[in-house]
């Protein structure tokens, strides 16, 4: 195997991902409120068709959250679960070789979750329940750590301030990182997430993005989500169903950056500005290169 390659491998689940290998996480809420689908997919049936879709169209990881990120009506820990632990174990069932991830700040569901057949604990609250950590390591799964600026779950950012916003999500990141694999987390299943929109306004969010390379310099693989965020729709002063084209352009930036994970709901919109993105930096050939020749 090519030295630059196993050094930078990423390992979820039975998947491995080279160094230059743009990596899809679709998203699937479980939830009957979400800000962008409405519970479109909080019954079964719509969420395996959504799977099933967003694996034809390209994504290797599929995201279940079973709590909407935002403010909104009480979730119990129990609830979680049956909106999402069932759910995972059919999704294994039919669909043997993807990825998938649990979206959840709580250790009693990333354990119920693990035992289902999650493959990755997408922790997007910052560590504020330290055993989910504890989990990923016992089940040998993959670990998100993510910048949240201190906030609390589901509650949205006040007057927020950093002296450096970078210099906070860096030293939260990989301490976040650190902690995972001495815990036992495989090094080469953990991520980084700079928390767009989590404990940051929209210039935070944006400066973020500007210094997307200051993450990846650190040797971790980054994950972003930035799909129909609110940094998007005040950047443009755009609805949230009117923020694809903002979300776009962010994930090419943060392409060229060198991020390696996109966290989505338009699947297929996002392969091809990744394949795109990919080409031009030369670490993907043109998927057909006539012209010129004939």
């Amino acid at each position: 195997m090519d030295e630059e390659m196993s050094q930078g491998m990423l390992r979820l689940g039975r998947r491995e991902f080279a160094v230059h290998e743009p990596v899809i996480m679709a998203i699937v809420n479980r939830t009957p409120d979400s800000f962008y689908d409405q519970g479109a997919t909080f019954r079964d049936e719509p969420a395996l068709a959504r799977v099933e879709q967003a694996v034809a169209e390209g994504a290797a990881i599929i995201d279940i959250g079973g709590v909407k990120a935002g403010p909104g009506d009480e979730v119990s820990a129990a609830e979680e679960a049956r909106r999402t632990v069932g759910f995972v174990a059919e999704v294994r069932r039919r669909f043997p070789d993807v990825v998938i991830s649990v979206d959840t700040w709580r250790h009693e569901v990333g354990e119920a979750v693990c035992e289902a057949g999650a493959d990755l604990l997408n922790d997007a609250w910052g560590g504020v329940d330290p055993k989910l950590a504890e989990v990923a390591a016992r089940y040998g799964v993959g670990l998100v750590c993510t910048h949240a600026g201190g906030a609390e779950p589901r509650t949205r950012p006040h007057r927020v301030t950093y002296d450096d916003v970078m210099a906070d999500i860096l030293q939260v990141t990989l301490g976040l990182a650190e902690r995972a694999v001495g815990l036992g987390v495989p090094r080469e299943s953990v991520l980084i997430d700079p928390g767009h929109d989590f404990g940051k306004n929209t210039r935070h969010s944006l400066e973020a993005t500007r210094r997307l390379g200051e993450m990846v310099e650190t040797g971790w693989p980054v994950l972003v989500s930035l799909s129909n965020k609110d940094f998007v729709g005040e950047t443009l002063d755009r609805p949230v169903k009117e923020r694809l084209i903002g979300t776009l352009a962010t994930t090419a930036v943060s392409a060229w950056l060198g991020a390696r994970v996109y966290r989505v709901h338009e699947v297929a919109e996002t392969r091809q500005v990744l394949d795109m993105v990919a080409t031009i930096a030369g670490h993907r050939a043109p998927a057909v290169a006539r012209r010129g020749l004939a």
